[in-house]
Order: C-alpha cells, then structure tokens, then sequence
C-alpha cells in the first residue's frame, strides 16, 4: 500500500473511508484529507493497475514439475491461480543443456510451467539465477519469492496469447500515467520535489531518445506525441526477442511491461534498463510522493518497509530478467585442482 496513494487514493477505491484513520493523522484528528487533482489521479491509475493485474496471469508461479500428468484442460485463469507455499519435495536442483536451450532439473525430475511445457531458456546465466531461487528454498518453497521463474513462466506459457507488437503496445501505453510526468500543485514543496527530481529523468529520456515528453498537473496528464510513441515502440522492438514454445515470443516487452508495473513508469523504466539509474534509485523515484508522505506523517514499519523491499526486489529480478534475455550470456567454468 502506498501512503498517499495508501491514505487516499487505495483507501476510498477499496477498503472504504473507515480505514482512513489508520494512515492518516489528519482524519483521525477530524479532518478529512482532501483529495487533490493528483491524489484522484492516482486512484484511477490504482484502479487501471488493479484491472490490468487481475487480467493479467499471476500465477506463473505454480510450476508444475515433470513426470507427471499431461496438459491441463481446466481453464488458463484456474491453471494460474497463485500457489503460496508448499514443502519443498526436491534435494538438488541442477541445469542441463536440450535442443531447445538449458532446463532445470529438481533431483532427477524436468520443471515444468504451469501449462505443463518443459521449462527451458535460452541463456545459461538466466538458467543459473532461476536455478539459484529454487535451491535457496528452504524447507518451505516460498514461490512469491521466485519472480524470475514467474516471469519465465508467464513468456513460456503466454497465458494472454498476446504477440510481440502487443506487449510492446501495451508497455508503451504507461506512458499515458507515467507517475513522473503527474505533478501536484501543492503543496509547494512536494511541487519543488518533483521538480528536482523527476525533471532530470525525463530531460535525460527526450534527449537519449529524442523525443518529447513533458509533464502535465493537469487530471488528464500530458499529451504525448505520436512520433514519442512511435519511437518508443521501435526501441523496445530492437532488443533481441527471445522465442521458444511458438513464434515471436517477445520475452523482453513481457519483461519491460513487468518492471514498468511496478514502477508505474514507463520513463523510470527506460532510464533502469539503459543502466541510467539503479534499482534503488527508480524504486526511490517511483515512491517520492510516498516517502514525502512518510517524512511527514511517519513510516509503518509493517507496511512501508516491507512493500519497500518487495518493490525493490520484484524491480530487481525484472530488470535482471530483461538483460539476461536481451544478451548473449555465456558462463565460463573453471576446473577446480586440488
């Protein structure tokens, strides 16, 4: 949950106003929170976001592990409804090389995903990091921990059944809410904030991609040219495309679209996988008017502190994901002498 957007905008759209005491000083002491131009436009991109996830397969998560039974018949949304936990049931997980790239095997037995195809990659490095979240589990297998075998999941299987130029279409289409081109009006200094920090972001991207973006306080945002869109659209489709299971399977969009999610930035996105900013330094950014909250009313450590960290660790493992697609990755081992 987010402070402002948690105070205001995810309060009034989902658990109601009673809950706004909680969060907000301000409404426990009598006073309602006023609800500014920027705090109903995080609302309505709080509910576009909560449209887009519940659309959206989640449950790339519940790999199936082969031998086993066949395909499933049951509908793609039941196949991925989300498995929590379960007792870890393997004791090695290691990495062999196929015809179709490197597969990940749980003892003696091929992973598979949910829609029962053979788990396989095409980088070793991506192998090794997906190979890693499974022999760090502990007794326990903790699959909302596992974001790189989810992401892998969902491009094997493509629950959605959408084609390159639609995940490329719909990671461009963050850009009509770029959380960094919406600004306040007030107060003045969360407006000065914003300037300082989110300006150089979005100067650095028209410059790199000479394109125009801008920023709005207006509710309906800033009107992004087509030529933007246009150029944007042609960059994500540059990177190499990682195609298995079928033809065109735009792994990298998929990947992009993911970190842009939890952003809720389009233009924080570009500056993360071009290497301009760090995973702290985006995450940070996307949470300004959240910390800026935080600073003023305090932090609830159970709360704020652990969405921090599980923002920063699913931003991680997407980024992490999207350059292990997009590179030619090789693993050099080395002969141990005793």
């Amino acid at each position: 949950m987010e402070s402002v957007r948690g105070c205001c905008a995810t309060r009034v759209c989902g658990a109601g106003v009673a809950s706004l005491g909680v969060f907000c000083p301000g409404f426990r002491a009598g006073r309602p929170p006023r609800l500014s131009g920027a705090m109903w436009r995080r609302c309505l991109r709080l509910q576009d976001s909560g449209r887009r996830l519940r659309d959206q397969a989640m449950g790339g998560l519940t790999a199936r592990m082969g031998p086993g039974p066949g395909p499933t018949t049951q509908p793609l949304a039941r196949a991925y409804a989300p498995l929590t936990e379960r007792k870890r049931f393997y004791q090695n997980v290691s990495i062999t090389q196929g015809e179709g790239g490197f597969e990940i095997n749980l003892d003696h037995r091929k992973l598979k995903t949910p829609q029962a195809k053979l788990f396989t990659v095409p980088s070793e490095a991506l192998a090794i990091a997906v190979a890693t979240e499974w022999d760090s589990q502990q007794d326990t297998i903790k699959f909302y921990t596992m974001h790189l075998t989810t992401l892998c999941n969902t491009s094997l299987d493509n629950p959605m059944q959408r084609n390159r130029e639609q995940l490329i279409r719909a990671a461009v289409k963050f850009l009509d809410t770029d959380t960094i081109c919406y600004r306040v009006e007030e107060p003045e200094t969360l407006v000065e904030l914003q300037k300082n920090e989110w300006d150089p972001v979005i100067e650095w991207a028209e410059k790199r991609y000479d394109v125009q973006i801008g920023s709005s306080t207006s509710i309906m945002g800033p009107s992004i040219p087509a030529k933007t869109r246009e150029v944007l659209a042609s960059h994500l489709a540059s990177y190499n495309m990682w195609a298995l299971q079928g033809p065109d399977l735009a792994c990298v969009p998929a990947g992009i679209e993911f970190v842009a999610t939890q952003l809720k930035s389009m233009v924080l996105t570009l500056g993360l996988i071009d290497l301009h900013l760090t995973v702290e330094q985006a995450v940070l950014l996307s949470r300004l008017e959240e910390e800026y909250q935080i600073q003023k009313w305090g932090n609830i450590e159970w709360a704020h502190d652990y969405e921090l960290h599980e923002l920063r660790a699913r931003t991680a493992a997407g980024t992490l994901f999207i350059h292990l697609c997009s590179e030619s990755t090789t693993v050099k081992h080395k002969l141990l002498q005793e």
